[in-house]
């Protein structure tokens, strides 16, 4: 049996969001492979609640940014305590915290996830260079339009590991479609084209409002709902309010019950301009909701055109509005592309085969032999 590992997985976000799922998810996953896994986490932040409801090691140490030397001092504390092998930093925060604490103690191979597409050359007078070309044994992208960028941006590609995002398909089956409509006041066999994402800028989230009006021209019962909230709330409410079809348009805010929407909506849509990877297509594919999605970042990775979905460019609001129409008058092609997408999501994207990519990347820094691993779940 290979050795068992110790991780300490570093993330400094206070709320919950696809990353700090990602980060619990693979915790979780090597803790039930026998490996000693450490979430140090965001003092009161939601990682920490859910990792310790979970039951999964937790340290909670208050992180105020890439160069609180506090915080840098309470981890190298932590790294003397534990020697880990392995620091996997999760946010951008956590990468110099981690960096810092690692370099200065001598302890642990350095890993970084990168999980967003755009550029680490964001701003004109960043020490992004820096911060990316050293102290980082590897990164790992979460698609392969991550890994790109960061070549791209600079970073050998020898340092970058691709291993894809995973979920839990059974974690959002078995919703209940007529509490979720009953929720938005749709009522069943209504056409209802949905998202679930947070009101980013990149989510382009404007371009299915304008793309409403053209969808109720051609399939007059449609309602568009959009489940989530952001930052963006007031300037996606604007763009609804100027739509000739706005009482068609849904914003009903937060929900939890996300496996209840996506039992009810007729097709998911996601029309990002930027996107890592995007989990909530894959939580559509288990569902078995086909998806129509802007060909933008890792979402070519999941939505194959013609296959497990439709692509169209991104903010062209009659391009998407046309493929969303086709598709809900294609009975034949939704379903093939549910078969598809949910053979696509079991062979690459599940949880288990992103725990055991992420392990792969660790014994490769390591040099440990992985001929023969400890027993899955």
């Amino acid at each position: 049996m290979a050795r068992a590992l110790t991780v300490f997985h570093l993330n400094t976000e206070r709320t919950w969001r696809g990353g700090e799922g990602q980060t619990l998810a693979l915790a979780a996953g090597l803790a039930r492979r026998g490996h000693a896994s450490v979430v140090v986490a965001q003092r009161g932040g939601e990682l920490a609640k859910r990792a310790v409801a979970a039951g999964v090691e937790t340290v909670e140490v208050a992180m105020r940014g890439e160069w609180d030397l506090p915080a840098v001092a309470r981890l190298s504390a932590l790294l003397r305590a534990r020697r880990p092998d392995i620091v996997h930093m999760h946010t951008s925060h956590a990468h110099m915290l981690g960096v810092l604490a690692s370099k200065w103690t001598g302890i642990g191979k350095r890993v970084v996830s990168r999980r967003v597409d755009f550029t680490i050359h964001r701003h004109r007078f960043s020490l992004s260079g820096i911060k990316y070309g050293h102290g980082v044994d590897r990164y790992i992208a979460i698609s392969a339009a991550v890994r790109e960028q960061l070549v791209k941006d600079g970073v050998r590609r020898e340092r970058v590991a691709l291993v894809h995002s995973g979920i839990d398909p059974a974690r959002v089956r078995g919703g209940d479609a007529a509490r979720a409509r009953a929720d938005l006041g749709v009522p069943m066999g209504v056409p209802l084209i949905g998202t679930i994402a947070h009101f980013g800028w990149h989510k382009s989230l404007e371009t299915l409002i304008e793309a409403a009006a053209p969808i109720v021209a051609a399939l007059p019962d449609a309602r568009v709902v959009l489940i989530g909230d952001g930052n963006l709330r007031p300037e996606l409410e604007a763009v609804r309010a100027k739509s000739p079809v706005a009482e068609r348009v849904l914003m009903p805010g937060f929900r939890a019950n996300v496996a209840d929407f996506l039992a009810a909506f007729d097709l998911f849509v996601m029309p990002s301009v930027m996107e890592g990877l995007c989990t909530s297509i894959l939580d559509a594919f288990a569902v078995g909701v086909p998806v129509v999605a802007c060909r933008a970042g890792g979402i070519p990775e999941l939505v194959l055109d013609g296959s497990t979905g439709r692509l169209v460019a991104p903010r062209d609001p009659p391009a998407l509005a046309a493929a969303i129409v086709a598709a809900l008058r294609d009975d034949g092609a939704r379903a093939r592309w549910v078969t598809a997408a949910r053979d696509h999501l079991a062979a690459r994207f599940t949880h288990d085969a992103m725990v055991e990519g992420t392990l792969a990347v660790y014994r490769e820094l390591l040099g440990v032999n992985d001929a023969s691993r400890a027993a899955t779940s």
